[in-house]
């Protein structure tokens, strides 16, 4: 079971073992020190000296205060927080000294109150063995988001049977994000590599809630987690949130993890379904950002517009005539709704969520738009799967 964000090592527990300097990939640089008596972890991006942003937390309480300024000589002036258009509200303001490898200087507000700061450049812990895939890459790539994480330990909740398999929750006590554990109903190293995806979309629903609440204004993050479907070779559990996140409203989305039970692996829409030519696509539209070339969503956005989403509304339309033309506002007809859609696996087929701006969110939730699965094994993707 995971009882802790990191199954330490007792040699890492004990020696503390330290890494190398913390450099996002970006060129954003990572520090820790004090902000007064309080611990903090601060990240600058300084490669613009008229346009310097920045964040920090302190460890105590994970939240970002966001910072923006300039840099004067060798010194930096930020002012702490978010000013709306037309406000002029006094804010905080950091001015900090720059040596190498440390920065130090004060905090100071318009109340009178100077605190002294002292800053190092951050030395992440070395990662223990076992240590989830998803925190190893955090580890790589987001220093700040990584030191963020340390310390905080996962809550056992309740166990339930779904599908025949048994399942372990657990729960992050701060930000309330949950998911679970698989513990039985599949092979021990089949059990291994799908909870290493489960725990890590928790960690990353824990990063997406802190990412929330530095947005500014009144922010609410609820999470929502929903087994769908558990067979002997895929898995599907919807991860729905509703959120206000400093936009001009709420928000919600429901985004299925969909899993290879026999590999663990994530599965694209591309890895079951395929009406393109040549060899089917593979990309991570959670992760295609960090994780893929450019050319890599070119490719695939192209395939969705100019293929995928024509064949799917004639497909649709064939078999769901009335629904597809009853609702001349939702307008199911239209190709766009369809190429960049979410969707998971139930007992009768793929079901199918078209996305909508939020204007006209309800239309995207739809009970009927399912592609059975005689259709889709005429249409095979990238990846071979024993399908319900």
């Amino acid at each position: 079971m995971l009882k802790g964000l990191l199954r330490l090592a007792p040699v890492a527990t004990l020696l503390l073992m330290l890494c190398s300097t913390a450099h996002a990939e970006d060129g954003r640089l990572v520090f820790t020190g004090t902000l007064g008596k309080m611990p903090i972890v601060l990240e600058l991006n300084t490669s613009n000296a008229e346009n310097i942003s920045g964040r920090y937390f302190y460890q105590k309480y994970r939240k970002d205060l966001v910072l923006s300024g300039i840099k004067n000589g060798e010194m930096l002036v930020l002012d702490e927080g978010e000013q709306r258009y037309g406000e002029k509200t006094p804010r905080p303001q950091i001015h900090l000294n720059i040596e190498p490898n440390r920065f130090w200087g004060d905090w100071s507000n318009d109340e009178g109150k100077t605190l002294k700061i002292e800053l190092v450049e951050a030395k992440l812990p070395v990662m223990p063995a076992g240590t989830l895939p998803y925190l190893a890459k955090l580890h790589e790539t987001e220093p700040y988001e990584y030191l963020r994480l340390q310390g905080m330990k996962l809550k056992q909740g309740k166990t339930e049977t779904f599908n025949g398999y048994s399942l372990q929750w657990w729960s992050e006590p701060q930000t309330k994000t949950t998911l679970f554990e698989v513990v039985s109903g599949y092979t021990a190293e089949e059990r291994q590599r799908i909870n290493q995806q489960l725990m890590g979309r928790l960690w990353l629903e824990v990063v997406g809630y802190y990412g929330c609440l530095a947005g500014g204004g009144v922010n609410f993050y609820h999470q929502t987690i929903k087994p769908l479907l558990m067979t002997p070779s895929v898995i599907s559990v919807n991860i729905g949130t509703e959120y206000s996140c400093g936009g001009a409203y709420p928000d919600q989305n429901d985004v299925p993890l969909n899993l290879d039970a026999k590999t663990g692996k994530p599965l694209v829409l591309e890895d079951i379904l395929w009406v393109g030519e040549g060899k089917p696509l593979h990309y991570e539209e959670l992760y295609g950002e960090s994780d893929q070339s450019p050319d890599t969503f070119t490719a695939f956005s192209a395939y969705r517009s100019n293929e995928f989403a024509p064949w799917l509304v004639a497909q649709l339309s064939k078999l769901y005539p009335d629904q597809m033309t009853s609702d001349e506002e939702c307008a199911y007809s239209d190709v766009d709704p369809w190429r960049f859609l979410s969707w998971h696996f139930a007992e009768n087929g793929i079901k199918l969520e078209p996305s909508f701006p939020h204007v006209a969110a309800s239309c995207g939730y739809v009970e009927w738009s399912v592609l059975p699965y005689n259709l889709i094994k005429q249409h095979p993707g990238g990846v071979a799967l024993q399908l319900p």
